[in-house]
């Protein structure tokens, strides 16, 4: 079998701990290279795999070396470098939030579609067995009716475990663009539309800056959601959670509650109105705690859909519907109203 030549763009955390021990792990893969400004992380990286280091993107796109890249850069970089990389008819993995507004989602889907190439974002929430199981279990009509959800995603700060620390990029807003609610929030509005099967029509938000005094981005955000058959719940996202992270979503229905990854065991419950409950050991939820010791899903499936010319499990326009819902979070803050997302009224 001929492998797929990949190239990380971006060499942090998530690179380090996510993207490139799982590319090195897979089987349909030859990782060729790496690029960072930083030369002297570019050069680790690349000894660690024995591959060619890369300061400039550009040069690396254009190389004639790589198939197909991920993107793990800061997230202002995420819509220039992936459409460069679709005009220069590659494939392209991009982290999330996949960009900083609407227009450039939009131009990343366009470029993709221009090259015939592959364009996946890296929700990997999508791929935790209890979050799939829910999904299962809501669609088939299982939990009946659904009512409400609340959605947490919180811990102490990327400053803990990103490459750089306080004075990283995730900090800083010209680089980031959002704190807390594009590096968390993210996750949980694209795990809802996924698990309920419904796009989330209407957004309250309070967006905060409260824990991190050297930062100019928000680290604590909770939001109020409504999806297009009125289903309404929470979603708190914080880099302010001093213990344990946590990562958990709780959906009430007619027939069921249904508790995912809200205990330290069992990482899907399914207490029945009639009194049962019934556990589920899945398996734990990815976390930056453990050391990359998990397997995201993100890489296998979008090496799977390369192989197989397939559409990836989260294209583009799944990217930008999620982030649309963050987008609509920001105006609500700002403006102090509801903010109604058009792409869900159609």
């Amino acid at each position: 079998m001929e492998k797929i030549k990949i190239g990380v763009i971006g060499c942090g955390s998530i690179a380090q701990h996510r993207h490139l021990p799982e590319y090195a792990a897979n089987p349909g893969v030859e990782l060729v290279a790496v690029c960072d400004i930083v030369e002297e992380r570019a050069k680790k990286v690349a000894g660690k795999y024995g591959v060619k280091a890369y300061t400039s993107y550009e040069e690396l796109l254009h190389s004639g070396e790589v198939d197909a890249i991920s993107v793990c850069t800061p997230n202002y970089l995420h819509a220039p470098i992936s459409i460069a990389a679709s005009d220069a008819e590659l494939h392209v993995l991009c982290e999330k939030p996949m960009a900083t507004s609407k227009a450039e989602a939009e131009a990343m889907i366009a470029a993709a579609k221009r090259s015939g190439k592959k364009l996946m974002i890296a929700h990997n929430q999508r791929f935790v067995a209890s979050h799939q199981k829910a999904r299962q279990l809501i669609s088939n009509g299982e939990i009946g009716k659904i009512y409400s959800f609340r959605t947490a995603f919180g811990h102490g700060g990327p400053e803990g475990w990103s490459v750089e620390g306080k004075g990283g990029w995730f900090f800083q807003k010209d680089k980031a663009f959002i704190g807390a609610m594009g590096d968390l929030g993210v996750h949980k509005t694209d795990l809802l539309r996924y698990v309920l099967g419904e796009e989330i029509f209407e957004v309250g938000a309070f967006v905060e800056t409260s824990a991190k005094d050297f930062a100019d981005v928000d680290d604590n955000a909770v939001c109020v959601l409504k999806t297009e058959n009125n289903i309404i719940g929470t979603l708190a996202a914080s880099w302010a959670y001093v213990g344990n992270e946590d990562n958990s979503t709780i959906i009430y229905g007619e027939k069921a509650i249904l508790r995912l990854e809200d205990d330290p065991i069992n990482s899907l419950v399914i207490q029945y109105a009639n009194g049962e409950v019934v556990n589920y050991q899945l398996g734990q939820i990815q976390s930056n705690e453990d050391g990359g010791q998990s397997n995201s899903h993100v890489i296998e499936n979008f090496v799977d859909s390369i192989l197989n010319d397939k559409e990836p499990p989260v294209p583009g326009e799944e990217g930008m519907k999620s982030l649309e819902v963050i987008l609509a979070a920001i105006e609500s803050n700002a403006t102090k109203q509801i903010v109604r997302i058009k792409a869900a009224l159609m």
